[in-house]
């Protein structure tokens, strides 16, 4: 009843706030606001899908509405708008649109899902050993970053284990490209605080592979947190794959951090090739630099970007990761 109501939340129910969506689950809702976390559920029209543009040159943007579409019409990190219904629950009835978003593509459904939304920075876990660092993969994970207008932090985790000769070099292959990389280990501390430090004042969230330790790192940013390691399961992602577990942690007063479930497959969503060769920072001074205007930079004679691989300005590895993404984004792969 209204009248059983805290004053300022009974004015709440004849007025829309806004807030943070920092949890999502099974058709449920968790909006902050104002220090008050508030269970929430959609508005009707709210729950038809939302049709994205597929622009590999913009993060995605609201266009319409039409069922079947994204999986989850709202996600975590979403501004809404909504009201009280109880003392600690409500209704979302609007969703602001979002400046960015990690985007997942089903092959097998055909579906779209927004894993989190308006975040600054992305951290990309992989682990240096248990398991062993795949850099095919964290490739993938950064082209994402890029063609959704994302700000990536390649987090190199269990530093603490020996570091092999191999992972060595590839982590240094990707410094020289121009990437950011930090170097942690959760379970000893190192260089927590120093990542710590690098969040405040954004919203950022934390993707990887399953086994790497992004909730080890999280307990470690914000202790007491306890969150279980290893708390996304088989049974969690089987079938449609039409929830996200993603949560937003606060880290003090400044800043906000996604925690996302371990994502082993990386499908790219509404990117072309040509994106995929930007994606490369190392590539990107060669593009345009070639014979033919319009180089695939595969077998066409006279490709600066070849010529580049071949002389040692970019690493093979890395060119044929780049060229591998870009069949697959050409659908020639």
């Amino acid at each position: 009843m209204l009248q059983e109501l805290p004053g300022e939340v009974q004015m709440a129910t004849a007025h829309r706030l806004q807030g943070l969506v920092i949890r999502a689950s099974a058709g449920n809702y968790t909006v902050f606001h104002e220090g008050r976390e508030v269970l929430c559920s959609l508005r009707g029209n709210l729950k038809k899908e939302l049709v994205m543009t597929e622009s590999a040159s913009r993060a995605p943007r609201v266009i319409q509405a039409k069922r079947k579409r994204l999986t989850n019409p709202v996600a975590v990190g979403d501004s809404v708008w909504f009201h009280y219904t109880t003392q600690h629950q409500g209704v979302i009835t609007e969703v602001e649109p979002r400046r960015s978003a990690v985007v997942r593509f089903i092959p097998r459904t055909k579906e779209v899902q927004v894993i989190v939304a308006n975040i600054d920075l992305l951290l990309v876990v992989f682990s240096v050993l248990e398991p062993r660092l795949d850099p095919w993969q964290l490739d993938r994970f950064l082209v994402a970053a890029y063609a959704n207008g994302l700000y990536p932090v390649v987090v190199a985790n269990k530093c603490d284990l020996p570091i092999e000769p191999q992972t060595e070099y590839y982590l240094q292959v990707y410094v020289d490209a121009g990437y950011e990389v930090l170097r942690v280990s959760a379970a000893r501390g190192d260089n927590i605080d120093c990542l710590r430090e690098r969040l405040r004042g954004f919203i950022s969230a934390v993707c990887g592979p399953s086994g790497v330790g992004k909730s080890s790192i999280l307990n470690a940013l914000q202790p007491g947190l306890g969150l279980k390691v290893g708390q996304v399961g088989e049974a969690t992602h089987k079938g449609r794959h039409t929830t996200t577990l993603a949560q937003l942690v606060r880290l003090g007063e400044e800043s906000w951090i996604a925690d996302t479930p371990g994502m082993r497959n990386f499908e790219l969503w509404a990117v072309d090739a040509q994106t995929v060769w930007e994606a490369f920072p190392e590539v990107r001074p060669y593009l345009g630099e070639c014979y033919f205007p319009d180089c695939q930079h595969d077998t066409e004679p006279d490709c600066a970007v070849k010529e580049a691989v071949e002389e040692g300005r970019i690493d093979r590895r890395r060119y044929e990761s780049a060229l591998a993404l870009a069949r697959e984004a050409s659908g020639s792969g």
